[in-house]
């Protein structure tokens, strides 16, 4: 049997690709080593957070998984930067650990056209340059059409505490040689990183009152447009404590002992979530660092220690830890450790997350180069409607950069690569104001239906919303709110100016003071909160909305102005070296794409686009 396509590991990135070309009526084989591991969180047990909350929604308007599941599976929810603006807001839930990985696998098990397999593969079966499908350890040949490898943090993976090393995928989980050693002998780049995971405390040996404890919201805020708020879902607190000077003290101390500074890991560690020690030397004038205490599970009395990830040995980890207030007594489960593993150079793939050098095989998640279940989860969905696209002869689905974070962190991938594991941050969206997380439906969401993976009662669904914001949108247009008394007395209990003329509720929205709730009180509440709030944003921020859109008009010739395949960057005068050898290495889709290339000069750009255009000229 000839498989459409096979998923080669099943965290947060394979469950996403396998439901997305299963979806797409593909037949599909998920392989895994543990089926009750899929979509597995052996770090943070929480899903979302700055950027990361917005790509989860991206995720469900484009009909992926992460987002229905993580509201399912969730025990705190809350909104972060709520008080600032609409460009950094988003979501982010604590994960019940246990329960979210038994919802994955059921969702896997009812989904037609995927088989499971409990496995581990070895190799690929390359032919030319072309993949045929995987070789199992046991030996056995599956043969697939395309192949998308998700493999996380489990190629040649080592486990680091102090100065010891062992062969391990995260907690103690088998790691594999032959992919990693394969890739290496057909010709890619591979890059060794590393990551880290901090201690898993008991939940009765804190003392919460010497800590602050950090609620969730009371708004039943949820990740999925479906709006389906799980009220069986009991909410628990976390804890906010810091680190003090002896914690310090006693890292500075034993410095030499930890994996990190040792000379043990040969991998580069994540600039935007180091290790404890490393924030210590990197920031040795601060005399103390956030510490959050962090609900692993209903079901397990556990707590996840955040802020606190360290590779130093265990009796060091014992006597920093208890110098942390509220932690004096705390009984550790189980040890912070390292872990350092194979990924790709992520230059090496095209948009589409099909490699460069071996035809029909994507790649997808932390063998990219990329940290955060998030940033998996929706390389994974986009791997996986690539590789059906494929399949059906149809073009590349590639999302640009203004169009949704997704785009943002494939195109910093394939563009620029990564020396280090890769995170989402607002600052890396130029266009950030636009991909907010109130509006990645109407993003989105077109998009997935006409893929697929949108069925007809949520598309008709989004529709209705999309008719009611316009309606709702012409309404605080015109509805005209008259200087009356009664209205200038409520406009001063708003703390707003009073109005000597008439006024549109859009010109009102304009004030600081005025918001979504005014909305409601001049037109009824007969209008959902999140069209509500879309609606205000769209108003209040129009003037930045529609700068935004000029830049990207501005830009959108360039990312559509493709760069022919056969293009040779040698045969063009007047570029310089170094960008004819950034372009040859990385070799760009369009000119857009070019032009973010680290060492690309505009001078290059005119000279690559007056050399296309001249080119087509001639063969017109």
């Amino acid at each position: 049997m000839i498989y459409d396509g096979i998923i080669v590991g099943a965290g947060h990135a394979g469950v996403e690709a396998a439901l997305a070309m299963a979806r797409m009526q593909k037949n599909t084989i998920l392989i895994t080593g543990n089926l009750n591991k899929v979509a597995s969180l052996p770090c943070n047990p929480s899903i979302g957070g700055p950027a990361k909350g917005i790509v989860v929604r991206e995720i469900d308007a484009l009909g992926g998984q992460m987002a229905k599941s993580a509201d399912k599976g969730q025990i705190q929810i809350k909104m972060l930067n709520a008080s600032k603006g609409p460009a950094v807001r988003a979501l982010r839930a604590q994960i019940d650990k246990l329960l979210y990985p038994k919802i994955m696998l059921q969702v896997l098990q009812e989904t037609k056209n995927l088989t499971l397999l409990e496995k581990l593969v070895d190799q690929l079966i390359v032919e030319g340059n072309e993949v045929k499908g995987v070789v199992l350890q046991s030996g056995e040949k599956i043969y697939g059409k395309t192949v998308v490898l998700t493999t996380g943090t489990y190629l040649s993976s080592n486990i680091l505490i102090g100065k010891e090393k062992t062969t391990s995928g995260p907690h103690g989980e088998p790691t594999t040689f032959g992919i990693s050693s394969q890739l290496k002998a057909l010709g890619f780049d591979v890059v060794r990183l590393k990551t880290g995971t901090p201690q898993r405390i008991a939940i009765d040996s804190i003392d919460p009152s010497k800590m602050v404890v950090q609620p969730g919201d009371d708004i039943q805020w949820t990740f999925s447009y479906e709006n389906n708020y799980h009220d069986e879902n009991p909410q628990r607190v976390c804890y906010l404590t810091h680190t003090t000077p002896k914690t310090h003290e006693i890292i500075n101390e034993h410095l030499t002992e930890s994996a990190m500074y040792s000379g043990a890991v040969e991998g580069v560690g994540p600039r935007y979530c180091p290790s404890i020690e490393d924030k210590v030397v990197r920031f040795s004038d601060k005399n103390r660092h956030q510490i959050f205490i962090e609900p692993e599970s209903l079901s397990l009395d556990e707590l996840y220690v955040q802020g606190f990830s360290t590779s130093l040995p265990r009796e060091v980890q014992e006597e920093m830890i208890k110098t942390i207030p509220g932690l004096e007594h705390v009984k550790i489960v189980r040890y912070a450790y390292a872990i350092e593993y194979d990924a790709i150079n992520p230059i090496q793939l095209k948009s589409s997350l099909e490699t460069k050098r071996i035809t029909n095989l994507f790649c997808a998640g932390q063998i990219n180069g990329t940290s955060g279940y998030e940033e998996a989860a929706g390389q994974g969905l986009m791997a996986g409607i690539n590789a059906a696209l494929k399949l059906d002869n149809k073009g590349p689905f590639v999302l640009e950069r203004h169009e949704a974070y997704i785009g943002v962190l494939i195109d910093d991938l394939v563009t620029k690569g990564t020396v280090e594991p890769y995170r989402l941050f607002t600052s890396r969206a130029e266009h950030r104001l636009l991909l907010r997380h109130d509006n990645a439906d109407s993003r989105l969401t077109e998009y997935g239906y006409q893929i697929g993976l949108i069925d007809k009662n949520t598309y008709q669904r989004f529709l209705t919303k999309t008719e009611t914001i316009e309606s709702l949108r012409r309404a605080v247009n015109q509805y005209r709110v008259m200087p009356t008394e009664e209205n200038n007395l409520y406009l001063e209990q708003r703390g707003s100016a009073r109005i000597y003329e008439a006024m549109t509720i859009a010109d009102l929205l304009k004030r600081p003071e005025i918001n979504r709730k005014d909305i409601v009180y001049f037109l009824g509440n007969g209008y959902d909160e999140d069209i509500l709030e879309q609606v205000e944003i769209d108003i209040k921020y129009d003037g930045y909305i529609k700068k935004a859109k000029k830049e990207v008009d501005r830009m959108t010739h360039l990312e559509h102005k493709l760069i022919p395949a056969n293009i040779n960057y040698k045969d063009i005068n007047n570029l310089s070296s170094e960008s004819r050898e950034k372009l040859l290495k990385i070799n760009p889709r369009t000119i857009g794409q070019a032009a973010r290339i680290s060492g690309v000069n505009p001078a290059d750009i005119s000279v690559l686009v007056v050399y296309i255009e001249s080119g087509m000229k001639k063969r017109a």
